[in-house]
């Protein structure tokens, strides 16, 4: 008698709730029939809540026909009413902001905006809904046992995936990832990234596994292109799950199939939606835009009125996984951001995993890597040139294919269009790497002509580090100002570049890269932003002083770019000389000689063409062309360059031009570096003559002339005419310029050298410490004057033995310079290094090692390990090792620094042959038997 009872309570419950159920529903309507455009998440709960009445009524069937057990229909109860509960919350917030027909204006505004603060509150109603769902689902699955038989489906699950398993699949831990977000109920997962990134893949795999795992499991494959394949898609699993009337020609394919879907009793399936790329396939336009097969009934003339999007069920007992390139339109699918799975290119372990299955023992490890690196681990790139190597085998190797893609553009294009083909990827598609990518850019051409444009841009630059400031502005066509922040999410939607955690520095992929490039090229538009680029970066990059660093840093890589892209146009062609001079000029300084030597070749022989040979600015670009090779020990291309300079200069200019006095001091600097000090002499001596007969033995210039001349003459021994002369330079600065005067306080700080270098300690430490008070006193403590006048005091100092006194003011000046300059500054470096010496000089040798260890680091990320100066900071580590007698170390480092010398300075550089006879001798000191 109690079950009995227990029976009809259930079924009463049922029958009341399913009928409250219904009334709500007609609210929720005409809801939305009044409101107009409504909250999400009252359109996802007006599509579930008929899923909930329609399981319920077949449980109540399933209660009534004796097929549910006693202990089931117990457990029934609290479940129908927890959904009775919810339904009649949800009614009661439809009743607060329900329009009626006698609300004014101002009332209906107001229950509008109150729709949307109710949003938080049917989110949840909706979640404990779909839980209710869940737990219902699983007991009318065990009610409709014994009628199923009667439902026309005598089908087994199956699949209707059209791909075979790939047996080379190599899983980069994104599979758990799927299966953990599609295992909810009624999810909606999406794939999101660049074409040939492998997204298809992972849900072919995933199709498999779900079979193997849950072989009582439907899996059905859509292809969504467009909307007529979309509908292929569903017309396929209409035939297998043999869906009744879906052979009759006015059959609506779309909706019998949702239908079906959405029915719990059909079991439990998996739908993947593969390449979902275009917006106008899933959402109607209403203006005829939208794809024309994607209307619903193919046998239907009538005007299409849903949009495909509302044919993908979110049924308790499905759940659907989405691969698309276009991240807006997965977002719009799927609802929320932690449903969507970004899938990048592989590691490095991965893509060479993948290489290794596809090409077996033909692949080489360093070789293969390097490829791995030119096809940015892309898996479609990966795949392709394995099947090129596989099939044109053995006169193709992965040396040959990397040579032959390494080449240049035209050749790494031809490489990358060939379509090899692969039967796991869509018939449709292309397996050219090329032409997958330049779909999508044909498609947003389309659709967005100015991201299109903004792309063309950005391909032209340096594939990472690519500034807002740079783009903003600069992609436009006439007057019109596109949407920058629009452009920019329409590329990054489309998966097409990247970007930083703030969100103002942009990134591409490769072969984003390339393929744009190669479609600008073959559509004859390469030329055109070729030149905007140039443009662009004329009006960006700095002339290359210190205190534009950080610009040139930011900018140098895009600049190594531009020396690809040189032009016809003449404007252009002075503009991309201008930048090359000015990245050159920082190139120098930071010691990156080889790309400062590179970079003026290429500016003057561009500036020889459209100005000639002997401009003003051609002349300039020589000299710095000249200083980049002094600067590597080649004496003889120097001398030669600046013969040049100084004779066109006297031809064209005059003798007495400054610019020609430059060329000649600069011709002398390049004597004195070789020891030629006789040649030198001669040459600034008549630099000094004319500079005093034209300008006046007073003028500044003047002054700079006798005091390079005095230094030759003291290299030459003889000491007296220096002496002399420095005398008089320094007399006549404090007589015409004053004692306080820059130029006299130089002068002052030489002639104290001249005397420290005769043995006259006590009148260069006079000399030195008056310097060093004026300095103070006039140009201030912080100024970088005063912090050389102080370091030059120091080594006064740290020359007499002096330790402790030239440790104080060596410290001094580093705190300095450390505020005032920055810890990065060159003078901050040398600094810190001639303090490691005097701790040395004082056996402190583990502080001596801190501090020149940090130099050392420090030297190597600012300057880099090939620096000059990082070198001479090796070079000092190594005495400090062997002062530790760590005779090893100091050998090993010391070995390094020659060998870099080798390399960046030459053999026969002072520096290199200096530190190779150290070396020798420590050596030959390691190998001597010890007393």
């Amino acid at each position: 008698m109690a079950d009995a009872l227990a029976v009809i309570s259930v079924v009463a419950s049922i029958v009341q709730l399913v009928d409250f159920g219904n009334r709500v529903l007609l609210r929720l309507n005409e809801f939305h029939t009044s409101a107009g455009e409504v909250p999400k998440t009252f359109q996802h709960i007006k599509a579930e809540l008929p899923v909930l009445l329609d399981t319920l009524e077949q449980t109540k069937t399933g209660i009534q026909s004796g097929s549910v057990r006693d202990e089931t229909k117990k457990a029934l109860l609290p479940a129908i009413n927890g959904c009775r509960a919810q339904i009649e919350l949800l009614d009661t917030v439809i009743g607060k902001i329900l329009p009626l027909s006698s609300d004014s204006w101002r009332e209906k505004s107001r229950k509008a905006v109150s729709s949307l603060r109710q949003d938080a509150k049917v989110r949840k109603i909706r979640s404990d809904l779909q839980g209710y769902i869940q737990t219902l689902t699983f007991y009318h699955a065990a009610a409709s046992s014994a009628v199923r038989p009667l439902i026309q489906n005598p089908s087994s699950p199956s699949s209707t995936v059209p791909f075979r398993r790939d047996r080379d699949f190599v899983d980069r831990d994104i599979l758990s990832e799927i299966h953990q977000k599609c295992s909810q109920p009624a999810s909606r997962v999406a794939l999101v990234g660049l074409g040939g990134v492998g997204k298809s893949q992972l849900a072919i795999e995933y199709s498999y596994q779900v079979q193997e795992k849950s072989p009582d499991t439907w899996v059905f494959w859509v292809h969504a292109s467009s909307g007529a394949r979309f509908e292929e898609g569903y017309r396929k699993v209409a035939e297998r799950v043999k869906i009744p009337g879906r052979e009759k020609p006015e059959a609506d394919i779309l909706h019998l199939v949702s239908d079906w879907l959405c029915d719990v009793a059909n079991g439990h399936w998996v739908m993947i939606v593969d390449n979902a790329d275009d917006p106008n396939v899933f959402y109607y336009q209403g203006d005829g835009n939208a794809d024309k097969g994607g209307s619903g009934g193919s046998g239907s003339s009538a005007p299409q009125t849903k949009s495909i999007s509302d044919f993908l069920p979110q049924s308790p007992n499905g759940s659907t996984l989405i691969t698309s390139r276009n991240r807006e339109l997965a977002f719009k699918l799927t609802e929320t951001a932690s449903d969507i799975i970004q899938v990048d290119p592989m590691d490095q372990d991965h893509a060479l995993a993948l290489l290794q299955k596809k090409l077996g023992s033909s692949c080489n490890g360093d070789d293969a890597v390097k490829l791995l690196e030119m096809l940015d681990f892309m898996p479609l790139a990966i795949t392709q040139a394995a099947a090129y190597i596989n099939q044109r085998a053995p006169r193709i190797t992965v040396s040959r294919y990397l040579e032959d893609l390494s080449r240049g553009d035209e050749e790494g294009v031809s490489l990358l269009k060939k379509d090899v083909g692969d039967s796991r990827r869509d018939g449709s598609s292309s397996n050219s790497i090329i032409a997958t990518w330049q779909m999508s850019f044909e498609h947003i051409r389309q659709i967005k002509p100015s991201a299109a444009r903004l792309l063309s841009l950005m391909s032209l630059f340096d594939r990472q580090g690519i500034s807002e400031s740079l783009l903003d502005h600069h992609y436009q066509e006439g007057d019109v100002k596109d949407d920058f922040e629009e452009d920019i999410h329409t590329l990054r939607s489309y998966s097409l570049i990247g970007t930083n955690i703030d969100g103002n520095v942009f990134e591409m992929h490769r072969l984003v890269q390339f393929a744009t490039k190669a479609w600008l090229e073959m559509n004859d538009e390469l030329e055109k932003w070729k030149e905007q680029y140039i443009e662009v970066l004329y009006e960006a990059f700095p002339v290359g002083r210190y205190e534009n660093w950080k610009t040139c840093l930011d900018l140098f890589p895009h600049a190594e770019s531009v020396l690809r892209y040189r032009p016809t146009n003449e404007t252009r062609l002075n503009q991309w000389c201008s930048i090359l001079f000015n990245a050159a000029w920082y190139a120098d300084d930071r010691g990156n000689y080889k790309s400062a030597e590179e970079m003026n070749q290429r500016a003057l022989k561009g500036l020889k063409k459209t100005i000639g040979s002997e401009h003003p600015s051609t002349l300039a670009c020589m000299e710095n062309l000249a200083l980049a090779y002094r600067k590597q020990g080649r004496w003889k291309k120097a001398e030669k360059l600046e013969v040049q300079v100084m004779e066109i200069s006297i031809r064209v200019l005059g003798e007495e031009d400054p610019s020609t006095l430059t060329s000649i001091a600069n011709l002398a600097s390049t004597y004195w570096e070789q020891g030629r000090w006789k040649e030198a002499a001669e040459l600034q001596a008549k630099e000094l003559q004319i500079c005093s007969r034209v300008l006046g033995e007073e003028h500044p210039s003047t002054l700079t002339s006798m005091a390079n001349l005095s230094l030759t003459l003291w290299n030459q021994g003889r000491r007296k005419e220096a002496a002399e002369l420095q005398a008089k330079e320094f007399q006549i600065c404090s007589r015409v310029l004053g004692e306080d005067h820059p130029l006299t306080l130089t002068s002052m700080a030489n002639l104290a050298s001249t005397y420290w270098d005769q043995g006259r300690w006590t009148e260069a430490e006079e000399l030195q410490t008056k310097e060093l008070q004026i300095c103070s006193r006039v140009l201030g403590e912080d100024h970088p004057s005063t912090l050389t006048s102080m370091a030059n005091f120091a080594s006064t100092l740290w020359s007499r033995g002096r330790w402790k006194e030239a440790e104080e003011l060596q410290e001094k000046e580093l705190r300095i310079c450390s505020r005032v300059l920055g810890q990065d500054h060159p003078s901050t470096l040398i600094s810190m290094a001639n303090l490691a010496s005097t701790y040395r000089k004082q056996k402190r040798l583990q502080e001596a090692e801190d501090l020149q260890k940090q130099e050392l680091e420090m030297c190597s990320r600012l300057l880099g390990q090939e620096h000059p100066d990082t070198l001479k900071s090796m070079q000092n580590l190594a005495y400090i090792f062997k002062d530790e007698d760590r005779h090893d170390e100091a050998i090993g480092l010391m070995d390094t620094c020659v060998q870099l010398r080798k390399k960046v300075l030459g053999v026969e550089h002072p520096h290199t042959v200096s530190s190779l006879e150290l070396l020798d001798e420590w050596r030959v000191e390691q190998t001597s038997p010890r007393s």
